[in-house]
């Protein structure tokens, strides 16, 4: 039986066709985002929940001419299938494939890449600006989730486009959370009057006529402004935005197209900015994500018949498994500990914390910036803030960082997960840059684990220490390293040998790179070339007595291995020190190359970065080779 969206060779097509076409192309829709992610992992529930508004979207406006800005790009797997990618779409988040956000290379239909929360109104306003200057006429849409709109970015969206009163239309896809009561048949009304010209016409008369009025006519309009607002925003849901200067349309149900379709065709040519509020429902079709979001907002492989996740039953504990359960261990123990986390406490592993200690955990939502300054104010009051980021969200609180936490020395924990290479999730959430900006901050400790026990030390270590200190650690399983009971209070700065006499070739590594470093050291070594293995743990401070004793060793070769930015790295930190100490060796750096990564699954993506044992025991031998 052929299927309506074999028809659709471009989204224009999705114009010609029915209420009832469009309510079956839904169906197929989700049908194909569920079986691919079934099979590729990725960001379910939210797609799922935005497949009728992507189609009243594109039965409305001209995707030729009309540019759509995706927040997030959580939502937009409907946006890439009916935008030419349906035939690759089995490749979304694989090596080659498709990537899992929006991406300008990737599609002329991506208007902005997009990866990180809160960046829409920004991009889009951005883009009505220049679309003003050139004397165009096209939309600029922002499709942004209720919860990207907790970031601070998004309100200063809000409040430029509101200043400006550019023709700019904003979509709230309210599916979690209600940011205003529903006031039910009194909210549409006012809506329908709102979008009637009639309104617009009436309301600009009025005004004339008001404020013609000899002597008193400014003094009368501004007092009943003020009474209309304050009535208003008692009586409506979208008062906040009308006061930031958007007409507010909403809420409306997000999953009938046909409701949407007369809302957006009445909006298309309307005068200002616009916020349409629209309210769906995550996990939408599937009811196993319908009645879990959460666990499927993101989500690797799973059966797509139960829901249940495909694990590996013999895969040791994930380094954010060990990080959940010891921050329950150090809770019990210090009561001056708090933890903090910005919307994520399931992918941090705060969760068991926040149900265990309720009073000490705090959610902030999307928002980095305020999470680090707030943690910094609890550090200045007597706490000890533990904050949970991912390494690539963390870059968005860098001047909290420096400005807040370390230039006042505070005590501030900062956990940084999915540091590394993260795999499918690609560019826009690799942490290959925190030992980078983080390491140039002065009074900054930053460590990186090589196994389960060490993390635990670390987080141990840095709670214990009164001032600014990061953990970083990588995504996915750990080593499977037996636990110690107990805790082991680091020295800081203080590396560890783990083999070796710190002749011939010297493999300094850090966090996860010492597993690759202890594999590759033993295949030089069967290939008969002396290695010796350090695991330095700390990037700042290093470990100046470690490094000065393998230098009077006189090593053929100094090798660093970090799977961070080459730039500003650790082995840029090894070589600052030997320059500063005048002290010569050949060194041969191995880590990420100046370049963005793209997707793929973790090995796959170390494979081409260099990172793998025999990759890096066969450049070794041939630097060796050349070097003789």
């Amino acid at each position: 039986m052929e299927q309506i969206l074999d028809s659709i060779k471009h989204p224009a097509d999705v114009q010609k066709l029915s209420i009832s076409h469009l309510q079956s192309l839904a169906a197929e829709l989700r049908r194909m985002i569920i079986d691919t992610c079934a099979k590729n992992g990725g960001h379910l529930a939210p797609s799922l929940g935005t497949v009728d508004l992507t189609l009243a979207l594109y039965s409305v406006f001209n995707p030729e001419r009309d540019k759509f800005v995706w927040d997030v790009g959580h939502q937009a797997y409907a946006h890439k299938i009916l935008t030419g990618r349906r035939e690759n779409f089995a490749t979304l988040r694989t090596l080659n494939g498709i990537t899992g956000f929006p991406k300008r290379s990737e599609s002329r239909f991506d208007a902005f890449g997009t990866g990180h929360a809160s960046t829409s109104i920004s991009a889009a306003l951005g883009m009505t600006i220049v679309r003003d200057l050139e004397g165009k006429d096209y939309n600029v849409v922002a499709i942004i989730g209720d919860g990207a709109l907790t970031g601070g970015e998004a309100y200063e969206g809000l409040n430029y486009a509101g200043d400006l009163g550019k023709r700019l239309i904003v979509i709230l896809n309210d599916n979690e959370m209600s940011i205003d009561r529903n006031v039910g048949a009194m909210s549409e009304y006012l809506s329908r009057i709102k979008l009637a010209p009639q309104y617009a016409r009436a309301k600009k008369d009025i005004e004339g006529f008001i404020r013609n009025i000899p002597h008193i006519g400014d003094t009368v309009l501004k007092t009943a402004e003020y009474l209309k607002d304050g009535v208003k925003a008692a009586i409506t849901p979208g008062g906040l935005f009308e006061e930031m200067g958007f007409s507010y349309i909403g809420p409306i149900d997000g999953h009938n197209i046909e409701a949407m379709q007369s809302v957006f065709r009445q909006i298309a040519n309307i005068e200002g900015p616009v916020l349409v509020h629209v309210r769906t429902k995550k996990g939408r079709g599937y009811m196993p994500a319908e009645d879990e979001p959460d666990k499927f907002h993101g989500i690797s492989k799973f059966n797509k018949a139960t829901g249940e996740p495909i694990k590996n039953p013999a895969a040791p504990p994930s380094y954010t498994e060990i990080f959940s359960r010891t921050m329950l261990e150090l809770g019990y123990d210090n009561h001056s500990m708090v933890a903090v986390t910005a919307a994520m406490p399931s992918g941090t592993g705060l969760k068991a914390f926040a149900r265990q200690f309720p009073e000490r955990f705090f959610d902030v939502g999307i928002a980095e910036e305020h999470a680090v300054t707030m943690a910094a104010g609890m550090a200045a009051a007597g706490a000890h803030p533990v904050v949970a980021l991912y390494s690539t969200f963390a870059q968005r609180a860098y001047d909290q960082i420096v400005h807040d936490v370390c230039l006042q020395k505070l005590p501030v924990t900062l956990c940084l997960d999915r540091a590394g290479l993260v795999g499918a999730d690609g560019p826009t959430h690799h942490g290959v840059f925190d030992y980078s900006y983080l390491r140039h901050i002065p009074g900054m400790v930053v460590m990186a684990p090589k196994d389960e026990n060490e993390l635990r030390d670390m987080l141990y270590t840095a709670v214990k220490y009164n001032g600014p200190a990061a953990v970083r650690y990588p995504r996915g399983s750990a080593t499977g390293a037996a636990l110690s009971d107990g805790f082991r209070q680091l020295e800081i700065g203080k590396a560890e040998l783990l083999s070796g006499d710190g002749r011939g070739v010297v493999l300094l590594a850090v966090g996860s790179m010492v597993k690759q470093a202890v594999e590759a050291a033993r295949l030089l070594n069967m290939a008969n070339i002396k290695a010796t293995v350090v695991n330095m743990r700390f990037v700042k401070p290093l470990d100046a007595d470690m490094l000065g004793w393998l230098l009077e060793r006189q090593p053929e070769l100094m090798v660093t291995l970090e799977e961070n930015a080459l730039a500003g790295g650790f082995g840029s930190a090894v070589l600052e020190f030997m320059a500063d100490a005048g002290k010569k060796c050949r060194v041969l750096r191995f880590g990420i190359e100046d370049k963005f990564i793209e997707h793929g699954s973790c090995p796959q993506l170390l494979e081409k970065c260099g990172l793998m044992p025999q990759q890096i025991a066969d450049r070794i031998i041939d630097n060796i080779g050349s070097g003789r």
